[in-house]
């Protein structure tokens, strides 16, 4: 039977030409390579490896086109991050990546982080087109950069390429000159029609919306062959299927790229035979000699840290002090989540601000962030009723001490160490507690009594939210409307201060108080 399963793809294959579409998502500036874990064999086992680097990758996609001329190279964006962008401001990362061979490049949220204008000029560096369908950048510099839409013609195959962003962009970034022009459907639809019309064989989206987003789509539009997707930061084990729509994810870093083969036989898709491979980049591929040297030149005007802005007081981040009692560091930080993500409640654990340090006061520096950072959590948002706040925070007084121990924004309560302490088994509380008091909810600017009936949605990190963290199992499993933003507590507060320059914590206001 495989063998007749084989013959016949064989056969139905004979006379098709294939379409190879091969590259990478969310990037972030990682230029070098990195070290990280991966199951590189299939054996359901991490190890240690040494992967990705602009100067492998460029060698691996030389001989994938070497190896079929039909190919195309893409980013699914978030590419411009980390040191290389702090301080070259995207020329940098945007030149290797057209040395390396990208061919279509899409904005991704944080391409915004330093502005509109900013990222016009990167462009200038681009050796490549740069795809814009859903963006409105007339009243910005980008004005003429990008395009919102491209046709590729392989000897009478036309590949139509367009792109979208994740919606929320608005809230992801402080751009105020470019604007969404439309929901990604809306776009979708129009986009497709177009490139369909104009004779596209193949219609190809490079969306930066995130992978459960790309399948939302697929279930409500027809006509896209294949969505590359990128902003979930995960590699897909197997390629998605949503109709005649097949989706992958190009997953960070550049640590693998996905390559995607699309067979083509008499004008029309073979969507059943079309294949993903995800390719680990190791150093098979040695360094392209010339985007080797050109990283190098870019890599001697790094210094050894980078100086974001400034800080008028301390910064202590002691354990002692965090894991205590109210912290004003993390106020602060809680309360620039509140206000970027326009949630009732930040809800973050004292474990997720590492550093056990007093940072003095001066300046900010990148490695300074990435300390208190160390795990690189992602803002998460959720919805979820005050009954279950109320046990939340019981756990957090039976966290006392530990880095579970809860900071809020929007909220204040109080700790009762005598109070008996909450026991949680089997993510049922077997013991209530009463360790918890006096919980309040900003309304306006009235403090009120939290509602056990109503529904407030609140902000966490994915730790807390995803993996019930420190026992906090009521998020996964009572809240609803879940949301990662991807964005992490660095790339958050290293944007806050470049923007203002100065990120200094306030007094303690009295949010968190802890009674012996």
């Amino acid at each position: 039977m495989r063998l007749l399963l084989a013959f016949i793809i064989t056969f139905v294959l004979a006379n098709a030409k294939v379409i190879t579409i091969i590259g990478t998502g969310d990037l972030q500036g990682a230029l070098e390579p990195i070290e990280t874990k991966a199951d590189l064999n299939n054996s359901g086992k991490k190890e240690k490896v040494t992967l990705g680097g602009i100067a492998r990758l460029a060698t691996l996609f030389s001989e994938i086109k070497s190896q079929n001329p039909n190919t195309i190279v893409v980013s699914g964006g978030d590419d411009l991050m980390n040191k290389f962008f702090q301080v070259y401001k995207g020329k940098a990362i945007y030149d290797l990546m057209g040395m390396a061979g990208y061919e279509y490049v899409v904005f991704g949220n944080h391409e915004f982080d330093k502005g509109s204008d900013n990222l016009a000029k990167a462009i200038d560096k681009a050796k490549f087109k740069v795809l814009c369908s859903d963006l409105n950048v007339e009243n910005s510099k980008l004005k003429g950069k990008c395009a919102k839409y491209d046709i590729k013609n392989f000897d009478g195959i036309k590949v139509g390429l367009f792109s979208l962003i994740v919606e929320d962009f608005a809230n992801l970034t402080s751009e105020k000159k470019v604007k969404i022009s439309g929901s990604n459907v809306e776009v979708a639809k129009k986009m497709i029609k177009l490139l369909r019309d104009k004779g596209a064989n193949v219609v190809v989206l490079i969306s930066h919306i995130g992978y459960k987003a790309d399948v939302a789509l697929a279930k409500q539009v027809k006509g896209i062959d294949l969505i590359f997707g990128a902003h979930s930061h995960s590699y897909v084990k197997k390629m998605g299927h949503i109709g005649k729509t097949n989706i992958v994810n190009g997953g960070e870093q550049g640590v693998f790229v996905v390559k995607v083969d699309i067979p083509i036989k008499n004008g029309k898709v073979l969507h059943k035979q079309v294949t993903m491979q995800k390719i680990a980049v190791t150093s098979k591929y040695k360094d392209n000699s010339k985007v080797l040297a050109k990283l190098n030149e870019y890599k001697k005007g790094l210094p050894k840290t980078i100086k974001l802005g400034i800080t008028k007081k301390d910064w202590d981040l002691h354990s002692r002090v965090v894991r205590r009692g109210e912290s004003n560091v993390i106020n602060m930080v809680n309360d620039m989540l509140r206000k970027k993500y326009k949630v009732d409640i930040v809800l973050n654990n004292a474990g997720a601000f590492r550093g056990n340090k007093i940072y003095p006061k001066g300046d900010i520096t990148n490695s300074m962030l990435k300390e208190i950072d160390e795990f690189a959590n992602s803002a998460f948002m959720l919805k979820i009723k005050g009954k279950y706040i109320k046990q939340i925070l019981e756990r957090s007084g039976a966290n006392y001490g530990n880095g579970g121990f809860m900071h809020a924004s929007g909220l204040k309560y109080k700790v009762f160490l005598p109070g008996s302490v909450q026991k949680i088994k089997d993510e049922k509380v077997v013991a209530k507690g009463g360790r918890v008091k006096d919980i309040k909810v900003l309304e306006g600017r009235d403090w009120v009594d939290i509602d056990d009936n109503k529904t407030y949605s609140v902000l966490t990190n994915a730790f807390i939210a995803l993996k019930g963290g420190d026992g906090y199992f009521w998020f996964k499993k009572y809240g609803s409307d879940f949301k990662n933003t991807y964005e992490t507590f660095y790339s958050i507060m290293a944007n806050a201060v470049q923007e203002k320059g100065e990120l200094t914590p306030s007094k303690k206001d009295g949010r968190l108080v802890v009674e012996h």
